[in-house]
């Protein structure tokens, strides 16, 4: 399935049914009277966040999406039928946005969450409704009301508890596949991930959610690279995964170029608790890796974790430092030693 993590949709509630003129006539009924009944309401176009899907791909093919209108009133007090709401299914995670792409509508963070996104028009009175002691037989009847019209942007935002940064080429699909079931593509060329991955990863029995994006380059705030749009799925992680080409001849350098567009980005991006990792140190003789760990200490000013997806290298010691640094809340207990009971017989 393709990822698509952006997508405009066309939306239109239901017009109200017109209200019904009618007068009753019966015979030997001399004096009948108006009997013309409402119109129906138009229906309302909603969203719901639902879980099982991970991509907006279904409203690549769907843009368009128009509430039923009410049906119109009818003679001898007959009210028209309501028009059928129209539900969005969306993932978890999808912001509604304006059609400016900056005016935030609603954000659908959890399962079940629904917004109203077009309100149905309300059905036209028929000349029931108007008849009064001095008007025995209005001839007046209101139109529905019009249904609401609007072009709105779905943007997905993955959930995750870590996300993954770096240049590209760090070796992050390489760490996503080496501590979960996760399988991204893997090659010795830049810009090798071009949608972002998710992995559940294990450790010390408590699960959490790992988030790969495309590696970012120096100037990816300005629209270089394509790293920079997928920064939104990793705005909601509880920590920052930040992976360093221990091969890089200036490791210090690739940190601050990384740092510097996710300060660009803005918002919290850049004050999101992170563990920076140097990766790929089996490709190092000894006395480069400590010479290396040393600069990045220094620059970091923090612990500098050393470790290689390829030979599994310290992943242990990362992952224990990435789950001290999740909210508590977000961390499923996995099921150890937990045997399904027998089941019932008669």
């Amino acid at each position: 399935m393709k990822f698509l993590d952006l997508a405009k949709v066309y939306i239109r509630s239901g017009s109200g049914g017109a209200g019904a003129m009618s007068f009753r006539r019966e015979k030997f009924v001399e004096f009948g009277g108006p009997d013309g009944g409402d119109g129906g309401r138009g229906g309302d176009v909603w969203a719901e966040a639902v879980e099982g899907l991970n991509t907006l791909i279904d409203f690549r093919y769907q843009q368009h999406f128009f509430a039923r209108n009410g049906q119109g009133g009818m003679g001898r007090q007959r009210t028209g039928k309501d028009g059928d709401d129209i539900v969005l299914r969306v993932p978890v995670g999808t912001e509604i946005l304006e059609e400016d792409e900056e005016t935030v509508v609603a954000d659908l963070a959890r399962p079940g969450d629904r917004v109203l996104l077009a309100k149905g028009g309300n059905g036209g009175w028929g000349n029931l409704r108007f008849k009064t002691s001095t008007n025995q037989a209005p001839r007046r009847a209101n139109p529905g009301q019009e249904g609401v019209e609007r072009a709105l942007w779905l943007r997905l935002k993955l959930i995750a508890d870590v996300g993954l940064l770096g240049l590209p080429n760090a070796g992050k699909s390489t760490f996503l596949a080496a501590v979960s079931n996760a399988r991204p593509k893997i090659a010795d060329y830049p810009f090798t991930t071009l949608h972002p991955n998710l992995g559940v990863v294990g450790v010390d029995n408590v699960e959490f959610v790992v988030a790969d994006i495309p590696g970012l380059i120096e100037g990816a705030s300005e629209g270089r690279g394509i790293g920079d749009r997928f920064l939104g799925h990793v705005e909601r992680c509880s920590v920052l995964l930040h992976l360093i080409d221990g091969t890089s001849e200036d490791v210090v350098a690739d940190r601050e170029t990384v740092l510097a567009e996710l300060e660009a980005y803005g918002g919290a991006l850049a004050d999101k608790p992170r563990v920076t990792a140097l990766n790929k140190v089996d490709a190092l003789d000894d006395e480069t890796r400590a010479e290396r760990l040393a600069e990045l200490r220094e620059a970091v000013g923090d612990e500098v974790f050393a470790m290689s997806g390829v030979s599994r290298e310290g992943l242990t010691e990362v992952l224990r430092a990435l789950r001290a640094r999740i909210d508590g809340d977000r961390l499923r207990q996995k099921a150890v030693g937990v045997q399904e009971s027998e089941p019932w017989r008669p």
